[in-house]
């Protein structure tokens, strides 16, 4: 595809100089320097009919033929993670249309993403990448991307935002913590900037975010995703919760501490066992609803499924703080002062097992049980349905 496009590009880019030789030099002058925008979309209108899964267009916007949902880092396991979404009728949009974004040096294999959809044959996912430069120090201000950022706002109704590995300490300008994994630095970079440039931050007062042209266009994190809200618009991380936060280094004493205090699955690390969650379930304390279009009564606390090691410290520009753990040394969620529909959680409402009866442990002493049933003994599940039916309003008003 990226071939094809640099082929058609340039043959339209010569023909243009050929024929400004001899008609309206200075017009057609300038439309070359325009290449970027109307040759860019040119080339990509001529393919996006059979490239549907490698290209994105933005045809028909304005026409509301469509509601369309930008998904970061789509790779097969998020896609399917959607898919299931779907399928149980958990999210519930008419007429969705799902566009992958990513940045072209992310670590992972998108043709993996590529080929998966075109297996499945999906006429309503499409797959862009984003080739345009990217580094820390021009991710909160206007760069290459600018363009690309403000297309896909406008071409839809909402952004999700998946979990993942570490941010790099240098976007929020901290020392790398001996703790602190980075992995894949151009996904952070790249759904840092996109965020600055959806809310804004406190390095640059002066921009205007694009969300001051749609105040209720939807933007959700889960886990990472809400870290990265909170670092995109200024906001500082704890880089590791159990030293930094509970005075604890070592794996078996984590697994000690009361269960509502523990973040991940340690026991998994430990007795280096697949069957074990990944991550650990545990209640919040609820500051203020903004999960559900529901009232909530005043004393619950649900129970979520977290599986992270780092915390937001300070929260970002507009950002406040919606939900913390029991002991309110955790920020569980954010949601902003100004825009309805931004809402970062901690934990993992997307996740495909706790809608589904696959069985896991969650520590020696525990049988098999799924997360489902978890959510179900602590009558959370239906807070998790009721959060995606706020999602579904977005697009249902």
């Amino acid at each position: 595809m990226a071939i094809t496009k640099i082929i058609i590009i340039n043959i339209i880019e010569l023909l243009l100089i050929t024929i400004s030789k001899f008609y309206y030099f200075s017009v057609l002058k300038k439309i070359i320097k325009m290449k970027k925008h109307i040759l860019f979309i040119f080339a990509l209108s001529l393919f996006c009919s059979t490239l549907s899964a490698q290209s994105y267009s933005g045809n028909n916007i304005g026409n509301k033929i469509s509601n369309r949902v930008i998904l970061t880092h789509p790779t097969v396991y998020n896609i399917q993670i959607i898919e299931n979404l779907i399928q149980k009728n958990i999210i519930k949009i008419s007429n969705l249309e799902i566009v992958g974004v990513y940045h072209k040096d992310e670590q992972y294999d998108y043709s993996k993403s590529i080929k998966y959809l075109k297996n499945k044959q999906y006429s309503n996912y499409s797959l862009q990448k984003i080739s345009d430069t990217l580094f820390p120090a021009i991710l909160y201000t206007e760069n290459d991307c600018s363009d690309d950022f403000k297309r896909l706002f406008e071409n839809s109704e909402a952004i999700i935002f998946f979990g993942g590995p570490d941010i790099p300490p240098i976007t929020y300008n901290k020392k790398l913590h001996l703790l602190t994994n980075v992995t894949d630095p151009y996904r952070h970079y790249f759904e840092l900037s996109f965020i600055y440039h959806l809310l804004g931050n406190y390095a640059n007062t002066n921009y205007t975010p694009l969300l001051e042209t749609n105040l209720n266009y939807g933007i959700y994190g889960f886990c990472l995703g809400m870290q990265s809200m909170n670092i995109g618009t200024g906001g500082i991380m704890y880089q590791d919760i159990p030293s930094e936060i509970y005075n604890t280094i070592y794996a078996q004493d984590i697994v000690k501490l009361e269960i509502n205090q523990q973040h991940r699955n340690y026991y998994k690390s430990i007795l280096q066992d697949p069957n074990y969650f990944s991550g650990n379930f545990h209640k919040i304390k609820i500051i203020e609803n903004k999960f559900t279009n529901n009232s909530l009564d005043k004393n619950f606390t649900p129970t979520v499924y977290s599986n992270h090691h780092q915390a937001v410290s300070k929260t970002g520009k507009g950002l406040y703080v919606i939900a913390s753990s029991l002991d309110e040394k955790i920020i569980e969620a954010v949601a902003h002062k100004k825009y309805p529909n931004v809402l970062g959680v901690q934990f993992h409402p997307e996740a495909s097992f706790l809608y589904n009866n696959k069985k896991y442990k969650q520590s020696p002493n525990t049988a098999r049980i799924s997360g489902k049933e978890i959510l179900e003994n602590n009558k959370s599940f239906q807070f998790h349905i009721d959060y995606w039916n706020k999602f579904n309003k977005i697009f249902n008003n």
